[in-house]
């Protein structure tokens, strides 16, 4: 009992509590989000398409979601003859654990500080909103969205189905192509931060200034949200699920809970794509005003929301791209521009110096030394 009560324990057990109550309040967030997410992406679209969108159940709609959710949990569960049935439920499974777990290493904000209140801590520990901060954060979570693609490879293959099937090879080459595009677009970041932990990337971006390393990493932007929108199957890159072609793709024989589940993977994982794109590229909860705003979580959460408007967007906007067509862009050209950038990023900040000073900084420094001088 001595033992159990020792101070070694005591902390261990404050940890733990600390951890799971982390753990209850993001995964209980993230259903939140993920429920708020399809009832917008449907009004959108509908806005931008001239249509009505969900606008009978509550008002505006606002009770589609809950309405959904229980007719999927008392759909009739159907599997089809001949296909593999530990595999046709191990699919939904490692497609959602592996979404929700790429999102335990990333940061929600800085140490949780309330107005009129000040810094929360629980146990005179201060509160941070991540799960987990790993020094290999980066490396973690494109470790864990690699894993996502056996969720839909196995959804093709065990449902004994040849357009499910095609859907779960076409994601399968089309994840490996665009993930070289992707993690040659976190080079530079990485360089730059002169880390894999994202809350140093954050710091660094607020070392620099936020708009410089907007600016400055603006390319890397670009295609990583070209890569990450072709990683998370979404228009115009969703080629495994294309109802044109293929019925429904990898889920044609999913019904009930099974499809929640897969359907719930895909929205979990363009939250991950948004929120790393935030902490990443944009500052995460970085002020845009540095000196006349706060910095605060709530800037993390408009910088995402604004980038998951942005995936809704051109689904409504651009059409969907044949397969030749994806795997040329991304082989052809996508990857060729990540390369250069990486080799160009790479030159600059050798020819200029110091790793971790703004190249901006560090080139108006170098001219600037010429006139001081005489």
């Amino acid at each position: 009992m001595e033992m159990l009560l020792s101070p070694a324990n005591k902390e261990i057990g404050i940890d733990a509590l600390i951890a799971i109550i982390k753990v209850a309040v993001i995964f209980n967030a993230l259903l939140g989000l993920f429920s708020l997410m399809t009832y917008l992406e449907r009004r959108i679209l509908a806005f931008m398409q001239f249509r009505r969108g969900p606008n009978r159940v509550g008002w505006f709609g606002i009770l589609q979601p809950a309405a959904d959710g229980i007719k999927l949990f008392f759909k009739e569960e159907v599997m089809p003859e001949g296909a593999h049935k530990f595999l046709f439920f191990a699919a939904p499974v490692v497609a959602i654990i592996t979404a929700y777990v790429a999102l335990a290493v990333v940061p929600y904000g800085g140490p949780l500080v309330l107005p009129f209140y000040g810094q929360v801590s629980v146990f005179g520990r201060p509160l941070d909103i991540q799960m987990a901060s790993l020094d290999v954060g980066v490396l973690f979570i494109f470790a864990i969205t690699a894993l996502g693609v056996y969720g839909i490879v196995l959804a093709g293959y065990a449902s004994n189905n040849k357009y499910a099937l095609l859907g779960g090879l076409r994601s399968s080459a089309q994840m490996f192509s665009y993930e070289l595009a992707l993690g040659m677009s976190w080079v530079s970041v990485i360089m730059a931060a002169g880390s894999f932990r994202l809350t140093d990337i954050v710091a660094t971006a607020e070392r620099w200034n936020v708009w410089v390393w907007i600016l400055v990493q603006f390319p890397a932007f670009i295609i990583y949200m070209i890569a990450a929108c072709a990683e998370v199957n979404r228009t115009p890159f969703d080629l495994a699920e294309s109802e044109t072609e293929l019925v429904a793709g990898f889920h044609t024989e999913y019904s009930s809970m099974k499809f929640a589940l897969l359907q719930m993977a895909e929205y979990i994982n363009m939250i991950t794509v948004c929120a790393l794109a935030s902490n990443m590229f944009l500052g995460g909860w970085l002020s845009p005003l540095p000196g006349l705003l706060p910095n605060s979580p709530l800037w993390f959460f408009a910088k995402m929301l604004f980038l998951l408007f942005v995936f809704i967007w051109v689904r409504a906007t651009v059409p969907r791209f044949r397969y030749d067509q994806l795997m040329d862009f991304g082989w052809k050209r996508l990857i060729p521009a990540a390369a250069i950038w990486v080799v160009l990023y790479s030159g600059f900040t050798a020819f200029l110096g110091e790793r971790k000073s703004p190249p901006i900084t560090v080139a108006a420094a170098a001219l600037a030394a010429p006139q001081a001088s005489r």
